[in-house]
């Protein structure tokens, strides 16, 4: 990785211009260079540039937040790079509360919509092109030769549809605000620090709150970006499925590799974390190490999600038996599992309580413990007592978007304990988890991990299952192994 000299801060850039970095090989820039390097440069400014896709969409989500917060300013930012070790950064990923509400994902980008009339006026605060007069172009660390051409501001107004400003001006203008504000927190603390005495906590977790809400139900964009990021990671999964032999002989994470290649090139990256649960491993709900081995007669438990360019993530879980074929304890717990999760897709319907999809799968999974013998009934006593959570643990589902698990901060009455709507994404995801260390089940159960997992649209008329183009059933599953195997 190159050695950059830095130019100073505009605080200090007058007594300072520019700083060097400790134990970089150049001394410094020689006047003539200087000079040098500030002409003969293309004019390389986009023009005739068309407005995003989304672009209507998030006009929408800016006039719906407008109407919820009359006469208040409101400020949205996306977040600054965040070190991962000394002078290097994990990837940016913008909030999300800022990118569903501009289509825009660069770091240090703040949205402020100012009252202005019966409504707001939307100004969008981004880092203009780096500056070629001053050097920053080529000797700052975050600079255009550096890590690549940021947009101009005429650029970003053509591309988002809103009038963009400079956001290195944003804070004093913040701090010179009256009237009400309110802030998105937990992005960038510059920002929250110029708001300090005329923000509450109260007041901007509404704002949050409302925004988490305002998700629930996608728009025709969105469902098409989630159809896309599904339709990816289908292709994600048959990647792996033709790759199993590879893995036996390293471990997980060959599988986490070759998910994370088709993450890449169809789409941005993951939606989270790749859980390549091998053996034992599938019963650890959140299996992220990915350092075991992948044997023969194991099972193989793969919850993985491409996220789109446009951040809309899949999450989607298959159970796979990495020699082809389940045994006759694996299929029947899988079987088990394929039961309960039929029963909760059949439970997603507009009108039904949200909860619904995940009791109806429970049932079922708590009818098996009992016909096993795992557990004393009756069935009712099981699942008024939580008996059968010793073994499928987590809840059945979740808000799908641009969180994998979106909408979390909405009101537990609007999500946990409200009611479908078409437009709404969830997963339906029961499991059926037997520990390694289990005394209390047959030592034959022990280590098997099962959970089946879609994502499943609610339309008009029932559900649309998006990830339906990925085998369910066991029988489905050894077959389409075969197919790509063979």
């Amino acid at each position: 990785m190159a050695d950059e000299l830095i130019p100073a801060t505009p605080e200090t850039e007058s007594e300072e211009p520019i700083k060097q970095r400790k134990n970089g090989l150049y001394p410094g820039v020689s006047d003539e260079l200087a000079e040098n390097m500030q002409s003969g440069w293309a004019d390389t400014e986009l023009r005739d540039l068309k407005p995003i896709e989304q672009a209507a969409e998030t006009a929408r989500r800016r006039a719906a937040l407008s109407a919820r917060f009359p006469g208040e300013r409101l400020v949205i930012p996306a977040g600054n790079l965040k070190t991962r070790s000394n002078d290097t950064e994990y990837a940016f990923r913008s909030s999300v509360e800022y990118a569903y509400l501009t289509g825009n994902q660069t770091e240090d980008g703040v949205l402020v919509l100012e009252p202005a009339g019966e409504g707001h006026r939307a100004t969008i605060y981004l880092l203009p092109r780096s500056d070629r007069e001053n050097g920053e172009f080529w000797l700052d660390g975050q600079g255009e030769l550096w890590v690549g051409r940021r947009h101009s501001l005429t650029e970003s107004e053509a591309l988002y549809g809103i009038p963009a400003a400079d956001v290195r001006e944003l804070t004093g203008k913040l701090a010179e605000a009256t009237g009400p504000v309110r802030v998105v927190r937990g992005y960038d603390a510059g920002i929250e620090a110029a708001l300090t005495d005329k923000v509450t906590a109260e007041r901007d977790e509404e704002l949050r709150v409302f925004l988490s809400e305002l998700r629930l139900v996608k728009d025709a964009f969105e469902i098409g970006e989630l159809q896309k990021a599904v339709d990816s990671t289908v292709r994600g999964f048959e990647d792996v499925v033709k790759v199993l032999d590879k893995a036996e002989a390293t471990s997980e994470r060959y599988i986490e590799g070759t998910f994370f290649l088709r993450a890449r090139v169809e789409g941005n990256d993951i939606g989270y974390g790749s859980i390549c649960a091998a053996g034992p491993h599938a019963c650890t709900l959140h299996w992220v190490r990915n350092d075991g081995p992948v044997r023969s007669g194991d099972l193989l438990l793969l919850d993985a999600g491409v996220e789109t360019h446009t951040l809309y993530t899949a999450d989607v879980t298959r159970t796979l038996p990495v020699n082809g074929t389940y045994s006759e304890l694996q299929k029947k717990v899988y079987d088990a599992v394929y039961e309960a999760q039929e029963a909760g897709i059949a439970a997603v319907k507009p009108g039904a309580k949200f909860r619904d999809f995940h009791d109806a799968a429970q049932r079922v999974l708590a009818a098996k413990l009992v016909e096993w013998g795992l557990v004393e009934g009756p069935v009712e006593r099981v699942l008024e007592l939580g008996l059968q959570r010793r073994w499928t643990l987590h809840g059945t589902g979740h808000m799908l978007g641009m969180d994998v698990h979106d909408c979390a901060v909405a009101r537990t009455e609007t999500y946990v304990d409200g009611v479908l709507e078409p437009g709404m994404v969830l997963t339906v995801e029961p499991g059926l988890y037997f520990q390694a260390d289990d005394l209390t089940v047959p030592e034959e159960y022990r280590g098997v991990g099962v959970r089946i997992e879609d994502d499943i649209l609610v339309t008009e008329d029932g559900n649309r299952n998006l990830s339906a183009a990925l085998p369910r059933r066991a029988d489905e599953v050894e077959a389409w192994m075969a197919a790509l195997k063979g």
